[in-house]
């Protein structure tokens, strides 16, 4: 990894979010029982549960820029329950994803609740996410999914027409799927506070650390410019970055979604927090309320342009100006009235063939990566996870197709290289005008 790797195009959260105190750089050599690359929702919230289950463990986290710079602080917002890449037909299956997501929303919220109590403020709500449908087939379609999870105890609901409008002011609503459980999450916001807490526990901070190699062995060494540090375990909490560590290169890929927020008082949102629709290339937006009946809406996606695989897996930059009139273009169909937009940025994901993430160890080496759009709970709960593998006790995890904790076990597809990643890509993606993937 190089600093040039990592952009800094501020977010609407970063831009909106409590002051924050840089920590200094890694300067010198030293040792730690655990070493964690990433400052984001999987580092930190690792980092907080080992300290949990472990207060003795020596904790050390590394972060090239600031914490919460990379996507968790560069997101939509969404804390949304399932995991892409895992269908909803098997009956035990379709439960145990949403029982692992919505302790997730449920952790996170709980996380944020305590912060705010302390002192560390964190902009949550919890007014549920829509599936919009625009189309009335596909609204139909979902009607019946809907009454199907309702047979399994999955309190979503449906609605069409005035009904649909009214969870969301918006155009061209054919349905809606309503799941009341979803949230908002400012991330910045919860990175900050824990990071304070992190700080107060011992954990120990390097921000503007780039990790630039990684040597494996009995005793991990990750070179950095300023010092090396050794460890006896590592994990891996760098998602749409990974590859530039060498890791998963041919089974993680990073897409930059762009993203805009503009002032939209509640009035003229609707009932429902977050929102998606049926497409593809899907649109997505989160209302953060304001004071006084102000608000702020988070919106991205919508079209091949919004979402953009730079050659080389090249992660740095900001949006562009095609990808903001995309962006822009498609608002304005949903909300013909919409603001200019008050801020602009672009965030990696960490996709996968399959969408599917892995949160998953081989020896000493710790991972959580690839949510492919869902990061915001799926990261948090990565933490968790990952935790609960260090200390041998993930037996409540068995069963969830994401957990990868066997040797030898392949977690990914395989990818391949430039310039064949970039061509396909962008031919397929020209020529269908959808993302490839693998069912």
């Amino acid at each position: 990894m190089r600093p040039e790797d990592f952009d800094d195009n501020r977010s609407f959260w970063a831009a909106t979010a409590p002051p924050d105190v840089a920590c200094a750089p890694l300067s010198g050599d030293i040792v730690a029982d655990v070493a964690i690359i990433g400052g984001g929702f999987t580092g930190t919230s690792a980092a907080r549960e080992l300290r949990l289950r472990r207060p003795d463990l020596g904790i050390v986290l590394l972060e090239a820029k600031t914490v919460g710079n990379g996507a968790s602080g560069r997101n939509g917002g969404q804390l949304l329950n399932w995991i892409n890449g895992i269908g909803t037909d098997d009956p035990s299956l379709t439960r145990r994803v949403w029982d692992a997501t919505l302790h997730g929303i449920e952790r996170v919220l709980a996380r944020a609740d305590a912060a705010t109590a302390a002192g560390r403020p964190v902009r949550t709500t919890r007014h549920g996410a829509l599936d919009l449908y625009t189309d009335p087939r596909r609204a139909e379609r979902a009607q019946a999914h809907a009454a199907h999870l309702n047979s399994l105890g999955i309190p979503v609901q449906f609605a069409a027409g005035a009904d649909a409008r009214a969870l969301l002011g918006a155009e061209g609503v054919a349905g809606v799927v309503w799941d009341p459980t979803a949230g908002v999450l400012a991330g910045v916001d919860l990175l900050r506070a824990t990071k304070a807490e992190l700080l107060a526990d011992g954990v120990r901070i390097y921000e503007g650390t780039p990790v630039l190699r990684v040597r494996e062995g009995e005793t991990i060494a990750l070179d950095t410019p300023g010092g090396t540090v050794r460890a006896k375990a590592l994990v891996l909490a760098t998602n749409g970055y990974t590859h530039l560590l060498g890791y998963f290169r041919g089974g993680v890929f990073p897409l930059l979604s762009h993203v805009v927020s503009v002032p939209m008082a509640a009035a003229a949102w609707g009932a429902a927090g977050t929102f998606s629709d049926d497409m593809d290339r899907i649109s997505y937006g989160a209302h953060v309320p304001g004071e006084n009946g102000a608000g702020e809406l988070v919106f991205g996606g919508g079209s091949n342009t919004s979402y953009t695989y730079r050659y080389g897996g090249r992660t740095g930059g900001d949006m562009g100006a095609a990808a903001d009139t995309a962006v822009r273009k498609k608002l304005a169909h949903y909300f013909p009235g919409a603001a200019e937009p008050s801020h602009r940025w672009s965030g990696v994901l960490g996709i996968t063939l399959s969408r599917r993430p892995s949160v998953g160890r081989r020896g000493n080496v710790y991972w959580g990566l690839g949510y492919s759009g869902h990061g915001v709970t799926l990261a948090n709960l990565a933490g968790e996870i990952l935790a609960d593998l260090y200390v041998d006790e993930a037996d409540r995890w068995v069963g969830l197709p994401i957990v990868h904790a066997t040797e030898g076990v392949r977690p990914f597809g395989w990818i391949p290289p430039d310039p064949f990643r970039w061509v396909g890509y962008h031919a397929y993606t020209a020529m269908t005008g959808r993302s490839p993937r693998r069912a």
